[in-house]
């Protein structure tokens, strides 16, 4: 596994049938084989969204740059009060060769 740097930014988060809120994002990204990338990390948004988001398996973050990431809830519980939550993201990730360390 080698590791390929962080994604950082914002966008906006989605489930089911609603049209999404503001989401910050900071990702880590690694080459686990020839073309293979994965990636996990944490979001983070007001904390009565995120009660009402976690754990849902249908959350999407559309990135301000445009990418459509498919978020997994990583843990089994939320903090209470909490604004984060660690995510393994899947989706429209940039290739290995497009990461910064």
């Amino acid at each position: 596994m080698r590791y390929l740097g962080g994604l950082r930014g914002a966008g906006n988060l989605m489930w089911g049938d609603e049209a999404g809120t503001r989401a910050d994002y900071d990702f880590e990204g690694f080459q686990t084989g020839p073309g293979q990338v994965m990636c996990s990390g944490e979001i983070r948004l007001a904390p009565e969204v995120l009660r009402n988001v976690f754990g849902r398996r249908d959350v999407q973050l559309v990135t301000d740059d445009g990418r459509r990431l498919t978020l997994r809830f990583s843990e089994r519980q939320l903090a209470t009060a909490s604004d984060s939550a660690h995510v393994d993201v899947a989706g429209d990730l940039p290739a290995a060769s497009e990461w910064s360390h």
